[in-house]
């Protein structure tokens, strides 16, 4: 009798997870002056394009904030599970780095019907839905389309309490800088898909809700967030601060990693994203001391990364300050 090897997911995908984003020069050229009219709105829209902020937010008369976002991608992992716990998870930390609850999810699913077998997407929907219940969100059907390329995640809905959302444009100067999940994601997931080398503290990390950081932000008076993702620590520092009108110092030293992710750079296990967060984010660095494999680790694309808040939080801690705005937006010292 022949043993079957078990179904890399990874080698169907040309990338993985958050790295797979459009580079975000490119995006906001496609985005730069897309402002719909609209005419008799049902809704007040509190947050929309203008910041590239996490997740979309309209109110309706004097009730709460809705939050609306969706995240979608490739195999991160090759544990189809494991992948569907990952993908909800991301979508999910959209509606936590406003400062909202998740409610309803629906699913997105493409699948190459002719490739895979249908067993495997349902233990992706499994993983998704596990991860959303776990969340008190949620799941109520979905979309799905037969694409040459796996892809899943989540459309999410929430709510939010106005007078307290977090915003990417309020960053104030003086104020710390925390970061909730260690870095290093990208280059161990890219070191996973070339290797099959499994890395539990990275999925670990992934599939963390970032709940809990989000409350305690809230508690603690914070306004302004965003999570960790694509674009990696710089590119999303970048955003908003560059939203703010304000720079930030990091000290890099402060900075968290995952066990292995400065094994994994230095082997160059580093996803063209990452590389392409970099090109985007140099003009406006000032490096310092930092050497290349620092700068890779800290643009690293990560998937269903942390929130980086703009205060102080019990358990993350402090990685650098926001400045006035200066000739470099990032400095690292």
């Amino acid at each position: 009798m022949t043993r079957l090897e078990p179904i890399r997911l990874t080698q169907y995908a040309h990338g993985g997870g958050c790295a797979c984003k459009i580079p975000p020069g490119e995006l906001e050229s496609v985005l730069g002056g897309l402002a719909p009219t609209v005419e008799g709105p049902h809704a007040e829209l509190l947050i929309g394009l203008e910041t590239g902020d996490d997740a979309a937010v309209v109110r309706v008369g004097g009730g709460p904030g809705i939050v609306a976002t969706t995240d979608f991608f490739t195999p991160v992992v090759d544990d189809p599970y494991d992948w569907g716990r990952i993908a909800a998870t991301n979508a999910l930390s959209d509606v936590y780095a406003m400062g909202g609850t998740p409610i309803l999810a629906v699913n997105l699913l493409g699948w190459p019907r002719d490739l895979l077998p249908f067993e495997l997407a349902a233990e992706v929907l499994r993983g998704g839905c596990d991860a959303a219940g776990a969340a008190g969100c949620h799941v109520g059907g979905g979309h799905s389309v037969d694409d040459p390329e796996p892809k899943y995640g989540l459309a999410v809905t929430g709510l939010v309490d106005p007078d307290r959302l977090l915003r990417n444009d309020t960053a104030r100067p003086g104020l710390p800088l925390s970061l909730t999940k260690p870095l290093g994601i990208g280059v161990l997931n890219t070191r996973h898909k070339s290797t099959g080398e499994r890395f539990e503290q990275a999925i670990a990390a992934m599939t963390t809700l970032n709940r809990d950081a989000a409350v305690a932000a809230s508690r603690a008076g914070v306004v302004c967030a965003t999570d960790v993702t694509g674009f990696g620590l710089l590119g999303h520092l970048y955003k908003t601060m560059r939203a703010s009108g304000a720079a930030a110092e990091i000290d890099i030293a402060a900075v968290p990693y995952l066990d292995g992710a400065r094994e994994a750079v230095r082997a160059g296990y580093v996803s063209g994203g990452t590389r392409r967060n970099l090109d985007w984010v140099r003009p406006h660095l000032d490096p310092g001391p930092a050497p290349g494999e620092e700068l890779l680790l800290l643009a690293d694309a990560q998937t269903s990364g942390g929130l980086l808040v703009v205060g102080e939080i019990p358990g993350a801690p402090v990685i650098g300050r926001v400045l006035p705005a200066g000739a470099a937006t990032i400095a690292l010292r």
